[in-house]
């Protein structure tokens, strides 16, 4: 026996299956939303691959959902920020709503900050007065455009306005009429002059009334070769699955008549949280602009997220058009300009997306980084010359400004590739995995004892504390003064070493197949029972001044401990690095 699942599969009918249970919340105050009879959608094979059109509507949409709405000086950061991010579409305001939006339009455009290739674009509803007042507003701009809207879905056919569909379909044929007659009226040649309209609320709006407003309003306009017309179908309130409303993009584009003196614009919020994955979908339907604002600011939930689309591009290899570049700097400036912060774990942007916490994962994005470097080496190239394949980043952070010390950061969740990560990329220290091992243990109980995150600098005040003493942290029973060595006939390496043991100035003297043999041999002078286990060493920077690190292993007095040096002699280092493991045993 089988019972249907929630998209009509069949599922196992046992005893072990979960059964969630119905709750007490009145769903049956809601609902579903209406499929679109499109059998034959052609949507879903589709790719972008190339960006949309662009419309900034942080200064209308995303401005009058503030708290504290813009003030004239933060609109113009605003603005100022758009421009040089590269949109060349940017809705202003509402200049017939009141005396602020209606100046800002006129400064812009008096002080001549808008650039002779960024269209301005105003709202109005469709009144009289309203549309003579914003088509005022225009006045000596270069390109401008009005968007005209009106509601024209059932709930508030029957609530708001009570009118029916003709009276409806009226009211957006006669405010395109004014628009024209407004224009024609107020606006000189030198105003390159666009129209917009918009079926508010399309989601709810039935597809072929729908069809039939925009049918009518272009009638009025009369689109044709060098003189389009946008319509933009907003998701005033999201309502469906991106599916379905890339069917309703897909429907529309496909019954529209003079398609291709029409620019379908797609304009969604967020209301069920999928508005970037319905945007995008709505490009691969036949939309070919976007309408949003900078991190999803906008009414409720917000309009879709203008950063998050672009990026989303920019990680498939497309270029967006637009410069993500310092991101960070954009962020500060919507935050100074909304007086709202964008979340840490904001996709791209938030001070937390390029970060783990996660051993495995912080071990995957080390030997991403190696492999990377390695690669590029091979290949006589730079990393930036190379496909990006770090695991779990999606971008390489250096694309939008970022540095990588934020990349890796450790707490109690932490392993020895984030530690690893920090202490090569801060410090040139690339510890063997042994070594990681050992260090990261030491790290781990720090964070269970105390809780929280070890910042970098704390990382690296821990591992100089426990394996690299200092004149102003002194510890252990041995200090290295000075060492030479000599080479016999037969091979044997004969080493002096002058050190301070336990405090008194001691000279040692040993032999071996090498220092670092030699070296043991004569600590044992001093009671010290050491033998190598391991060891290694990289130079750490380029060039006849680079340092070298030496890290040795070693099985001392029943103990197994890793020691480190860093002295521009190889062999100094390796004695350095002797010196720490034997100090580490008595610590």
């Amino acid at each position: 026996m089988s019972t249907p699942n929630a998209v009509g599969r069949p599922t196992p009918n046992t005893a072990a299956t979960v059964r969630q249970r119905p709750t007490s919340m009145p769903v049956h105050k809601y609902r579903p939303y209406e499929a679109v009879e499109i059998p034959d959608r052609t949507w879903p094979g589709n790719r972008i691959t190339k960006a949309p059109r662009w419309l900034s509507t942080d200064l209308r949409d995303g401005n009058q959902a503030l708290i504290d709405p813009m003030s004239p000086a933060r609109k113009r950061a605003m603005f100022d920020l758009l421009v040089s991010m590269g949109y060349k579409e940017i809705e202003v305001g509402f200049p017939a709503s009141g005396e602020t939006d209606f100046a800002f339009v006129r400064s812009i455009i008096e002080e001549g900050a808008i650039p002779e290739d960024v269209t301005i674009s105003v709202l109005t509803q469709a009144r009289e007065e309203l549309i003579e007042r914003t088509v005022e507003s225009l006045r000596g701009a270069s390109r401008a455009t009005v968007h005209l809207y009106n509601a024209t879905a059932p709930v508030f056919r029957r609530v708001v306005f009570r009118g029916s569909k003709e009276q409806i379909r009226q009211i957006a044929v006669d405010g395109t009429r004014l628009v024209m007659e407004y224009a024609d009226k107020i606006l000189g040649d030198e105003t390159v002059f666009g129209y917009q309209y918009s079926p508010e609320i399309f989601t709810d709006t039935e597809l072929d009334f729908a069809l039939e407003v925009c049918e009518s309003v272009m009638d009025v306009w009369q689109p044709e070769e060098g003189r389009e017309i946008i319509l933009n179908l907003p998701a005033t309130v999201e309502r469906s699955t991106p599916s379905t409303h890339a069917d309703r993009f897909e429907w529309m584009s496909r019954n529209l008549s003079r398609r291709e003196h029409v620019c379908l614009s797609v304009h969604p919020h967020n209301d069920r949280g999928t508005a970037v994955a319905a945007a995008e979908l709505a490009l691969m339907a036949g939309a070919d602009r976007i309408e949003g604002c900078l991190f999803g600011q906008g009414e409720r939930t917000g309009n879709v997220d203008l950063v998050t689309l672009g990026m989303n591009l920019f990680s498939q290899g497309v270029d967006p058009q637009i410069d993500f570049s310092q991101i960070d700097e954009i962020r500060r400036t919507a935050e100074y300009c909304n007086q709202m912060e964008v979340h840490p774990r904001h996709p791209y942007v938030g001070d937390l997306v390029y970060t783990s916490f996660s051993g495995s994962h912080q071990d995957a994005i080390k030997k991403g980084f190696d492999a990377m470097e390695a690669d590029a080496a091979a290949q006589g190239v730079t990393v930036d010359d190379l496909e990006w394949a770090v695991p779990y980043l999606p971008i390489d952070p250096k694309d939008v400004g970022r540095s990588y010390e934020a990349v890796i950061r450790v707490n109690s969740q932490s392993g020895k590739g984030g530690v690893a990560y920090v202490l090569k990329n801060d410090h040139k220290l690339d510890l063997p995995r042994r070594m990681q091992i050992e260090f990261s243990k030491i790290i781990q109980a720090k964070t269970d004892a105390e809780g929280g995150e070890v910042t970098p600098k704390e990382i690296w005040a821990i591992f100089e504390d426990e394996y690299l003493p200092t004149p102003d942290n002194a510890w252990g029973r041995i200090t290295l003064r000075s060492a030479q060595t000599s080479t016999s006939s037969d091979g044997t390496d004969t080493l002096t070493v002058e050190a301070a043991v336990d405090g008194v100035e001691t000279v040692l003297t040993g032999t071996g197949n090498g220092p670092i043999s030699a070296f043991f041999d004569a600590l044992a002078a001093v009671g010290v029972d050491a033998r190598l286990l391991d060891y290694t060493e990289h130079t750490m920077s380029e060039g006849a001044s680079a340092q070298a690190a030496s890290y040795i292993e070693c099985a001392i007095d029943g103990q197994v401990l890793w020691g480190i040096g860093i002295d521009a002699n190889t062999t100094r280092a390796s004695l350095k690095a002797v010196v720490s493991a034997v100090n580490r045993a008595t610590r």
